[in-house]
Parts: C-alpha cells; structure tokens; sequence
C-alpha cells in the first residue's frame, strides 16, 4: 500500500505567511516520489472566524444571561451590525484584493472603533511616515484586534491571532492541565477547526497525518485535531514533529500523549517520517517492531524513544526545494500591529521561506540550545543551489521576497548568495537573521544591499562587554557599532535582538546596556529591536551547568516530576538576588521611544520609577567606536567585483608647460546619477579591460594579487594607483573588495 500524507500546522501561527516547516517536508517528499497534501488550518480557521458569517455566528453565541461585563465588549456587541457589515470587505482588503477600501478606512468613520483605538491618539504622529495604504493596514489590524478582545471575553478566553491555548503549551512539565482540557466539551473555535479538519480528512483519505508544533501555542490545537482523527479514523497513523517536541519533548515519558499520537519525532524530520512511511506501507507484525529515527512512540504501556535506524540523515542539498502548493497563498492576510520595521516584516506581506545553512556555525552562545542537532550540526547549502530553489518557488508561488530563517546565516555563504543573485540578474527581496562580526564590511554590506538584501536582525544581547564575553557571543558593542553602521549606510535596516537579566548581570550592567542602545539608535546605526528578559532552557550551557554562570534552578528535577510531558524551561533564582522584573517596562518604553527618533535627551532614570544607578558608559562611547580608520590593509586573496556597466570612453589631449600626454575619460552610468573619472591613457584602457573582467555578471572572480599582478605588467606602483582620486571615486560607485 503506497502511504499518503496529510501535513498540517495547526492554529495558529502567522496572519500573513505560512510556517514553512509542511512546504520543506512536501519538498523532500516529493524528491521520494511520495504522495502528499499539506494544510495550513490556522489561516482557515482565522477567515471562517473572521467573515460575515462568522461573526453572526460569534454574536449569536453570546446571549442575554451572558451578555459582555466589560463596558468595552458591550460596546462591540452593541455594534454588531457595524462589524458584521465591513468584516468581508476588510479582510479582502488585508489579502490585497481590494486597496481602494484604503481610502475609506483612513477617513476614520468607516471601522467600528472600540478600545485598540485608544493608542491612535499616541500614534497619529507615526503615520506621517506611513502611507495611506499602511496606516489603512495598521486601522484595520485595530479593528480586528477588537474583534478579538470580544471573542476572548465572550467566546474563548484562549483564543489568540498567533497562538492558542499557548499557557497550556508553556513550561508544562505535566501533562495533567492540557490533558484535563482536552476531555471537556470542544470549544466554539475548536468546533470550527474540527469542521474544517473533517472535510479534508473525507477528501484526502490519508494514511499517515503529520501535525507539525512550531510554538507552545500550537500545541493544544495539534492536540485536539490528533484526538478527533484517532476517534473517527482509528487506522489513519499519527505523528508529531516542529520546533515544540524538538525542544520540549525530549525527556517525555507520559503515555497519555500515546492516547492521541502514534509517534513523535525528534530534529530533522526527513529521515523519520520516511521510515514511517515505510512501515505504513508495510506494517510490522507487531506495534514497535521496524526501523525507526528519533521517534518516541509507546511498548506494552510504557513509553520508548527508538533510533534502531542506521539510515543517516539527508543533506541539506537532498532535501528538495520547499513545495507550497495545497496553501491558498493568495488568502493570507497582512497586518500591521506595532510601528516597529522588524516586527511588521513578520506580520505584514508574503515570503517564501529558505534556509541557506542547517545549524549555527557559531555554536557557542551560552543561553543557546546548541547542545541539539538542529543547533549543532552545522552544514550550509551551495550559493547555486539556493538560487535555483528560488527561481523554482517563484515561479511556483509569483512572489519574489524570500526570509531566510536560519539560526545565523554565514558571511561567506550570504557573499556567494548575493554574487549568484547578481549573476543571475534575478530581481528578489530577502532578510534573514545574521551575527554582528567584524566580516561584514562596508563593501560587503553594498553587495547584500545590491542583490536584494533589505534587513537583517542579530543578537546583541546584554550591551556589555564582559556579559557578551560570559555568554561566548564572539563579538564586542564596538564591533557591533562598526557592522551595524556598515548595513545602515548600505541601505539594509538592522534589527537588533536585546536581553536582559542573564545570570549574575547586575543593575549597573542593565543601565550601561541601556545607555549603549540609546547611542546606537542616537547615531542612526540600528533602526528596530526588541528588549526580552533571559530564560534559562534545558539545552543550553547555562541550564546544564546553572552552577557555572551563578543560577540556582528552582525547577524541581526530572526525576521528581514521575512521568514527564515537556522539559525545557527552568526556573531559577540569580546568584545576585537582583529582581531583573522591575526593569521590563522601562526598557521597552525607552526602545520605542528610540525606534523613532525621539526622547534621547532624556535622563535614563526618567524610564523607571524607581532609583537607578548613573551609567558608566561615556557619552561619546558609540560615537568615538565609529570614526572611520582608512583601510589600506587588503588581503591578498581578497575578492574584487565590480557591480557598475560598461564606461563610455573619450580620448583626449592634456598640456601643461609646454608637455603634453594622452589622456581617458570614463563615464560611468548608475541608477541614479552619472559620474566621470579621468586617467592616463594606458591606467584608463587597462581599467576598462579589467572592469569587463571583474565584472559581476562574470562567473570567475578575480583577487586583489590577480588584479595587482595583472597591472604590473605595463605600469609600476599598483598601489599609488589603487588609491588615487579615480579609483576611489569607482569605490563609491560600486568596485568592491570581498
């Protein structure tokens, strides 16, 4: 019997895109000649949720003896007319099939307003920047947020646009609260997920399901989805893989999960789900018996984790480009929740998801879970390779901007990326996640600038340097400052990730770091962050030796848990006996006052209310870190490409006191303006000659030694010609040095 597979990620996830982890998984079964369907049953459930029917269903629900306490819910009851009336016009809107109703939202008497409006008063003045189109995005989000304040109250106090039942998901070493849940009533929102599951498990007539959990809070939706298909379709196998069990589900031990899964794998999901093909296909004689990866799944009552294969891993080049066909892409709705650039990057618009390498090369972060393969295991993809999955996925999906989603993409790799895009004259939109190291130059930061890259984010973490040390983050705050100006002046925005509150950081430590973010945002160098307090996981350095970094865990031990559902956050007291709570408010009030522009005169005391220290961190700390030093220090092997055309060439003649010399003149067309260079008429022809070699559409590359040698041998003094007046004026234009 050939299997065939449901993949689905249940509610909820993202508004705007769909999680990757299915289309990777279809991809890799599609090079296995597999049969599959995929499903993103977040999105369907959101726009049956929110739709005219939808919503008359919702105020149905509520009756008179339950009638909404809060005045605000009230006040959308009151107004379900209103909203039952525009619901299908504006999510059509937010799909992007109907950006004329643009214009009526912005005049502000279209949408019901209830209390999310409240805020507009704050942001009026962001939406000078905004267009009409965004601040209609951003209104709208408001009004769909209200709808779900009411759904919460009234409905489903679990309900969330990217999470669901997410508290029943976080931290719960016991099964017992989740599994309680799941033997009441269905909910309303259950109810709908349920329909909908039905009517593709009828259509599709699977034998194998496969429920990817990316986060906590699609755990409790995987769950009841897994608990309805085991009691209508007994025979359909169960299995669970994603980011959730690879981080949570490691020491499960709980054979209750068993009750509703058949299996649950670990990390890479190629490798397992094949050998689960397999034995669908061919069933062992007895439950257990077979090859199997990385797969828990249970034996005479008693859970197992089973790794009997000596089947090995795919490559990262084996695995397929990801497939999203079976995703209605064209139904995802972009919002705009919060005036910040990275944020809105991931709620607003449609990407195509890739990864140019599995793992970290760094591997060495302390608060890290680099203890897990997914982490670990290190292993990049070739620059061609990744342009050809893109040029497949976009004539797949029609979109051209692509998020890379890897741990920290490589320098090396994100350079070759960029050549193979320019080569290939391929027009793409891509950012992905990086680490702030010295590699990323100037002339780097032009080239991702030139290929498409629009945005990067990274770890800076704690803005001190014995705390980046203690963490083993392989990067200073002035090397920070140095790479973050290289991206801001090359025209890619740079998000930086903040943390507050690691083991033994002190009160002055978490001013000073505020005082390094302020100069930062002060000199223009960083355009977007975020501020989250440290938590300590199970994988991590800091969780497996807390006693090494002064952390006391609180969380009781493995063993005195009896049986064990999830296992990864650990609670903890510092050594210090710091409250690093307190500071949450001020730190992310003060970030956003930053994000835009204003309120850097401000004393840092002015964002807590209660006394701080005065930071040690010089005024002028950031602003001394990025004086520019001349660099006429270029590695031999150092790559030289040239991104501009072809000059157009005019001889002429030059005299002065009675001697005369034949001369070039270059000119030189970019996209914005024109610009000419002069020079001897030998330096002038050999330049022509070696821009048409170096040149980006040019598969070979040249080094600096090549080119060095190549004009030695008609001109002395290479060096006095590299950094002459013309030559420096084509480094502003585009000749760059890799």
């Amino acid at each position: 019997m050939k299997p065939k597979l449901f993949l689905i990620t249940p509610p909820f996830t993202q508004l705007n895109t769909p999680y990757p982890a299915t289309a990777y998984i279809k991809g890799f079964l599609n090079t296995k000649n597999i049969e599959s369907v995929q499903a993103d049953l977040g999105i369907d459930v959101i726009l049956e949720l929110f739709s005219k029917e939808g919503l008359e269903a919702i105020f149905s629900q509520t009756t008179i003896s339950d009638k909404p306490k809060t005045t605000n819910a009230q006040r959308i009851f009151a107004l379900k007319d209103e909203y039952i009336k525009t619901i299908d016009s504006v999510i059509a809107f937010l799909q992007g099939k109907n950006p004329t109703l643009a214009l009526q939202i912005c005049q502000e008497d279209f949408l019901p307003e209830a209390s999310r409006f409240a805020q507009l008063e704050e942001l009026d003045w962001a939406f000078g920047t905004m267009g009409t189109q965004d601040k209609a995005k951003h209104l709208a989000t408001l009004y769909l947020e209200d709808i779900s304040d009411f759904i919460v109250e009234c409905i489903d106090e679990n309900f969330g646009f990217s999470r669901y039942a997410e508290r029943l998901g976080r931290s719960a070493n016991s099964f017992d609260e989740l599994y309680e849940a799941l033997q009441q009533e269905p909910t309303y929102i259950d109810s709908i997920l349920l329909s909908i599951l039905k009517e593709k498990i009828e259509n599709i007539q699977p034998t194998l399901f496969l429920i990817s959990v990316p986060f906590p809070g699609n755990l409790y939706s995987a769950f009841r989805s897994a608990q309805w298909v085991k009691k209508h379709y007994p025979n359909i196998k169960i299995s669970m893989g994603g980011g959730f069990p690879n981080t949570e589900l490691r020491s499960l031990s709980d054979p209750r999960v068993f009750e509703f899964f058949d299996y649950i794998t670990l990390d890479d999901g190629e490798t397992p789900i094949e050998l689960l093909c397999n034995l669908v296909s061919n069933p062992a004689p007895l439950e257990g018996l077979g090859e199997f990866k990385r797969t828990f799944l249970l034996e005479d009552g008693k859970v197992v984790y089973k790794n009997n294969s000596t089947q090995p891993d795919y490559k990262q080049s084996q695995v397929g480009t990801p497939d999203y066909s079976d995703l209605s892409l064209d139904k995802y709705i972009s919002v705009i929740e919060i005036v910040n650039p990275m944020h809105r990057m991931w709620s607003d618009g449609r990407w195509n998801k890739l990864t140019m390498a599995h793992g970290c090369y760094w591997g060495k972060c302390t608060f890290c879970d680099i203890s897990l393969d997914y982490i670990k295991l290190y292993e990049p993809v070739a620059a061609s390779l990744l342009c050809d999955r893109m040029e497949e996925m976009i004539v797949q999906t029609g979109e051209t901007g692509f998020h890379y989603v890897d741990e920290a993409a490589p320098p090396a790799l994100m350079r070759a990326l960029a050549l193979e895009i320019l080569r290939r004259k391929l027009s793409v939109t891509w950012w992905t996640n990086i680490r702030f190291e010295k590699s990323f130059t100037a002339d780097l930061c032009l080239l991702l600038k030139a290929s498409g890259c629009i945005a990067v984010s990274g770890g800076l973490e704690v803005a001190s340097d014995r705390l980046l040390k203690l963490i083993d983050k392989g990067v200073t705050v002035e090397q920070v400052a140095k790479v973050t100006r290289n991206f801001t002046e090359a025209g890619i925005m740079v998000h930086a990730y903040l943390m507050y509150g690691y083991p033994t950081q002190t009160v002055q430590e978490t001013v000073d770091s505020l005082e390094m973010v302020r100069q930062l945002f002060e000199a223009g160098v960083l355009q977007s962050g975020f501020w989250h307090q440290f938590a300590m996981t199970a994988h991590s350095p800091v969780g497996m030796f807390p006693e090494q970094y002064g952390a006391v865990p609180t969380s009781p031990p493995l063993e005195g848990l009896g049986v064990v559902f999830a296992n990864n956050d650990i609670q903890f007291i510092d050594s210090t006996g710091i409250d690093h709570d307190k500071f949450s408010f001020g730190l992310k009030k003060s970030l956003f006052n930053y994000m835009h522009g204003i309120c850097f005169d401000y004393d840092l005391q002015e964002w807590f209310d209660f006394k701080i220290p005065k930071s040690k961190i010089g005024p002028d700390f950031i602003y001394d870190a990025l004086q520019k030093d001349a660099n006429f220090n270029i590695k031999p092997t150092a790559k030289i490409v040239w991104l501009g055309g072809k000059p157009t060439v005019e001889h002429f003649t030059k005299s002065k006191k009675g001697n005369s010399w034949e001369m070039l003149s270059l000119t030189f067309h970019d996209k914005k303006e024109s610009f000419t260079i002069q020079t001897s008429k030998n330096e002038g022809e050999w330049l022509v000659e070696i821009l048409q070699k170096i040149s980006i559409s040019n598969v070979k590359t040249y080094s600096f030694q090549e080119i060095k040698a190549d004009f030695e041998k008609q001109s002395e003094d290479f060096e006095l010609f590299w950094y002459s007046k013309p030559v420096n004026t084509l480094r502003e234009f585009g000749l760059l040095v890799l």
